[in-house]
């Protein structure tokens, strides 16, 4: 993926820029890692990546014994249920179109906060997106240097949200399949123009298990139907709620970004089961449960395999 005074022009120029960097850039160093998997490992069975934790933040753990595992309706055994406390690789995925209700300061101030707040081993990758999505900041963990490369927002064009989380999915996170990957959106959730439909994003998110967390700008339209593609809100809702993320305000990025950074470390776990009693080839809601006080989220869709 270019920088961002080298546009993004379409997932097969993304995917081109991508190839010729690899051999340089630290997206390329990280495809080989070995690790964990978070999607569907055939005979061997399924595995879900949950947040969990206690509301009264008792430090006792969280075991398989704590938590039940629906699967269309159908109650699954668990196999395992183990903490992740693996390093993060963060896509902080910046709107920074002409028309978005926050101002450059904002947004970098946002963006910043994130560089601050990562934990050892974790690497953040800025992107910002207009009518095309660029790199702003390449994978790293720089605070000093992030805050440097972050004068190059501006704003300019239209939010295509839906593209822009399709290539830096194809492009930054797909290959990383031995890493702990999440997605942070920084937008209202408009969309204007994007070739990819929102469904189409968020059923590749699922099929990832990549947890996408919202850091919500004021609706600059101010909650007016538009055809064919669903309201800003709504958007922001689905993304978050569809892959276990959460929705935090942009007016105290701090706050989100403490949270967001603690979560992906510390409450994180793997879970493993054998689908029984469902078919692979349709789309199947999901339900994760813990026993009274505890907390847990995860994604709520399988897509068809």
């Amino acid at each position: 993926m270019p920088r961002r005074n080298g546009k993004v022009r379409g997932p097969a120029f993304v995917r081109a820029a991508v190839l010729l960097l690899a051999g340089g850039c630290v997206i390329g160093s990280l495809f080989g890692q070995a690790g964990r998997r978070s999607h569907p490992t055939g005979d061997s069975g399924s595995m879900i990546n949950v947040v969990a934790y206690r509301e009264s933040e008792a430090a006792n753990p969280i075991t398989s014994g704590d938590i039940s595992l629906f699967d269309n309706g159908a109650e699954q055994q668990i196999k395992s249920f183990v903490p992740d406390r693996s390093a993060a690789r963060i896509v902080l995925l910046v709107d920074n179109s002409l028309t978005i209700r926050a101002d450059v300061e904002k947004l970098e101030a946002a963006a910043l906060e994130f560089a601050y707040e990562i934990y050892d081993g974790d690497k953040l990758l800025i992107v910002g997106y207009d009518n095309d999505a660029g790199i702003v900041s390449d994978w790293t963990d720089d605070a000093k240097k992030i805050e440097t490369q972050l004068k190059a927002f501006h704003k300019q064009g239209d939010p295509h949200l839906f593209d822009a989380i399709a290539a830096v999915v194809e492009d930054a996170l797909r290959p990383l399949t031995a890493q702990k990957r999440a997605i942070i959106v920084v937008s209202d959730g408009l969309d204007k123009g994007s070739k990819t439909k929102f469904n189409q994003a968020l059923a590749t998110l699922q099929q990832l298990d990549i947890a996408v967390y919202c850091v919500q700008a004021a609706d600059r339209t101010r909650g007016a139907i538009r055809r064919d593609v669903p309201k800003p809100r709504q958007v922001i809702d689905d993304l978050a709620e569809g892959t276990g993320g959460r929705i935090f305000p942009i007016d105290d990025p701090g706050s989100a970004a403490k949270a967001i950074c603690d979560e992906l470390r510390k409450n994180r776990y793997v879970l493993s089961y054998l689908p029984r009693s469902v078919v692979s080839s349709e789309p199947r809601r999901l339900l994760v449960v813990g026993e009274k006080g505890i907390v847990t989220r995860s994604k709520t869709m399988q897509p068809p395999e």
